[in-house]
């Protein structure tokens, strides 16, 4: 059973550091342990908070969400009516097309990698505030090295297939509790050479799929029993997730754009050390 307060408290911290370089996943970690609600919560409480910010990232770019569940069926009509008549289907590499296409690219090192390490890295990142701290300091050294990378001019049209390959496979590591999805992969994207407002708009689409497939795959293992007993707490947490996201995805982009990304590396190192050091007495 999850109280209203445990609800509120843990959608903020989804919300509000999903999309922020600071490790949503390690925050909740830090937030169940001391809150105690890691285990009364529950997975699919936690699938509601991803749907939360899964809402967020289509409300600020629902245009380029709409091309690219166009473009995906039009992809899998396209494939399925050769599988049926042998038809030969006008494959045409527009910008749109070339989006999906790189988005289902990224996606599959993201989903190798969490789906090799994910059951390990529960049993440690979970239970240990250590290794989340140390995963937060990676984090920071991560963000701090932003600062070092000039500023690319790369837009989509521009990007290589091994770019978009390894901005996946940077997400995929982003499994870990503590290292953040949206810092590794943007980092990556400007060590790449895209254009900064760019790179922000790619990261936060390729995270659809993860972000989906993560919660298909809790759901999977939760099913709904919890749910009747749950629902206010669970849908309200999933409302305050998905509003909070929404507001941090503005914040970012205006970050980005005095070019002072890497201030998050401050507060990552500081929670970092501070969980660190906790991981010793808790």
């Amino acid at each position: 059973m999850i109280t209203y307060w445990q609800a509120i408290w843990l959608a903020l911290v989804q919300g509000l550091t999903e999309f922020l370089p600071v490790s949503s996943s390690g925050h909740l970690a830090i937030a169940g342990m001391l809150l105690g609600a890691n285990t009364d919560a529950g997975p699919l409480f936690d699938i509601l908070l991803h749907v939360g910010t899964l809402l967020a990232v289509c409300a600020v770019y629902y245009k380029d969400v709409w091309i690219l569940i166009r473009e995906v069926v039009l992809l899998v009509v396209g494939g399925v009516r050769y599988l049926i008549n042998k038809e030969k289907y006008p494959f045409r590499m527009y910008r749109e097309r070339l989006l999906a296409v790189y988005v289902i690219l990224a996606s599959i090192p993201t989903a190798i990698i969490g789906l090799l390490v994910q059951k390990f890295l529960e049993d440690l990142f979970l239970s240990s505030l250590t290794a989340v701290g140390c995963a937060l300091l990676i984090t920071a050294a991560i963000l701090f090295l932003s600062r070092k990378i000039p500023a690319g001019t790369k837009k989509l049209e521009d990007m290589k297939i091994r770019d978009v390959l390894t901005i996946g496979t940077a997400q995929g590591f982003a499994t870990i509790p503590g290292i953040s999805r949206s810092g590794s992969t943007i980092v990556t994207e400007f060590a790449a050479g895209l254009d900064p407002e760019f790179a922000v708009e790619f990261s936060f689409l390729i995270s659809l799929p993860a972000i989906a497939g993560a919660a298909l795959l809790n759901l999977l293992k939760a099913g709904f029993g919890t749910f009747a007993a749950n629902a206010g707490p669970y849908l309200l947490g999933m409302v305050i997730a998905g509003a909070s996201g929404y507001l941090c995805i503005r914040f970012l982009l205006q970050i980005l754009k005095k070019g002072k990304f890497y201030y998050f590396g401050y507060y990552c190192a500081a929670i970092g050390l501070i969980a660190v050091i906790g991981g010793f007495f808790i």
